[in-house]
Parts: structure tokens; C-alpha cells; sequence
């Protein structure tokens, strides 16, 4: 089986399993922002990213505007298949997206010859989704804040997309814990291959929160604590890599 893995920076992926390409938490073109505004915390990506040609089905782990962002999802076809958490499934509603499924987590669908299992994610603040997505004998699984759903029974799985530092705000605590749970995801799910996510591409954040957030871990460490255990990736955005 043939599958293609292309970072888009953030938390966006796009995905081709064989064949069926599936298109997640795309952050495109726009700015990032979150309420009450700018002055808060903002992103500006140096260049758009053109959204795919084709997409089988776009999946949406939260509602958050750097998962479920609105600027980006207005590229898109309303037509095209969606799966994606409850705050998610509010955001597509607003803009018009009229083939679309949530999950809540522990839910289990069929999509053509896609199995996709939603799990626990973050509670940001409400719970939000990860993802265990399987076709034929291919399956990865993806959360973007390094949040394991403690109840998933251990199973092989070929690959897993997570952040792998720890970023951290002041009284707040960690609010994405990769470094933290990439241990916990090895010994679970034993992948072949590892994608850094979440924290890559080319953007440039600024605003009152962005000078508050402390960095544990960094790429350098993920890899040496990787090292003749699996495979280790951090993607270039928009380079393919072919995992078999």
C-alpha cells in the first residue's frame, strides 16, 4: 500500500492513502487569530498554501481557528465529505458544509474503505478529538496537543502524527504536552514512523500571549530519544514522504 504524508505547517496535513486523500486541519491562507483579538495572540503565514485538487474527505480534530479555520475552509468545496468534532461541526454549519459527520470521541465510522475512530484530545476548553485512521492493512493516528486517550486498548499502528515538544503558558500550564506524551505513544501504539506536527511550518506569531509561551524539549532531543526505535520525521512543508 502506497501512502503520502504532506505537512502544511501548523497542525494541516494532507494525507494520501493509496489513493484516498483526506485533508486535515488546514490552516491555508489569512490570518490566525483567536478572541479577543489580535492583540491576544496572532499568525501570519509568509506564503498561502494552495488547498489539493482532489480531496476525499477533510478531517477536523477541533473547532479551535488553527484546526477549524474559517478563512482557510472558505477555499473549499461545501460539497466535499467532513468528519470532525462537535465545535468543528458548528464552525462547517456557519460556513455551509452540507456533507458533514461528527464524532464524538470513542465513535467509530465507515467512509468508502476508511475506518476512522475518533479518541479523547484536548480539553480546550471543551473535549475535542484525536483520530485513528485505518485503511486496509495502513493505519496512523493523529492528536495535535499530545493529549493520549488513556482508555485506548495497545495496538500496532503504522504511524503517528504528534507534536513532540511541550509548550507552556504561565498559571495556564502545558497546553501542548509532545514531549511529554511521546513517550506514552511509542510504548502504545509501537509505529514504524513518527511525524513531528503542531509547532512546524512557516509562520511567524506575535501578540501577548506568544511572549509568554516557554518551550520544553526541541526536535534535537525527540530524535536521540527516537534513535533505533523508529522511524523519526520532522516534514518540510510540502515535501511528500512515502511511508509503506
Amino acid at each position: 500500500m502506497n501512502c503520502v504524508f504532506t505537512y502544511y505547517g501548523s497542525s494541516g496535513w494532507f494525507i494520501d492513502l493509496d489513493g484516498f486523500k483526506i485533508l486535515i486541519d488546514p490552516w491555508l491562507k489569512g490570518d490566525l487569530v483567536f478572541a479577543p483579538g489580535p492583540w491576544l495572540i496572532k499568525g501570519q503565514l509568509r506564503e498561502d498554501i494552495l488547498p489539493p485538487e482532489r480531496i476525499d474527505l477533510l478531517l477536523l480534530t477541533q473547532g479551535l481557528p488553527d484546526h477549524a479555520h474559517p478563512p482557510s475552509l472558505e477555499l473549499l468545496n461545501r460539497s466535499v465529505a467532513v468528519i470532525s468534532s462537535p465545535s468543528a461541526f458548528k464552525v462547517l454549519d456557519q460556513l455551509g458544509f452540507w456533507k458533514k459527520t461528527k464524532l464524538l470521541p470513542g465513535e467509530v465510522t465507515n467512509f468508502n474503505s476508511i475506518t476512522i475512530e475518533a479518541t479523547k484530545g484536548a480539553m480546550v476548553p471543551m473535549m475535542e478529538n484525536g483520530y485513528i485512521v485505518s485503511r486496509n492493512n495502513f493505519s496512523f493516528y493523529i492528536e495535535p496537543h499530545g493529549y493520549l486517550d488513556q482508555t485506548l486498548k495497545s495496538r500496532q499502528l503504522n504511524t503517528v502524527i504528534t507534536p513532540v515538544v511541550d509548550l507552556r503558558l504561565p498559571l495556564a500550564g502545558a497546553f501542548i504536552k509532545g514531549k511529554s506524551v511521546l513517550p506514552d505513544l511509542i510504548e502504545k501504539f509501537k509505529p514504524k514512523t513518527v511525524f513531528a506536527s503542531t509547532t512546524g511550518g512557516d509562520a511567524v506569531f506575535t501578540g501577548f500571549l506568544n511572549n509568554l509561551i516557554s518551550v520544553k524539549g526541541s526536535i534535537e532531543e525527540a530524535n536521540l530519544s527516537l534513535i533505533n526505535k523508529v522511524r523519526f520525521i520532522d516534514p518540510v512543508v510540502g515535501e511528500p514522504y512515502c511511508i509503506n
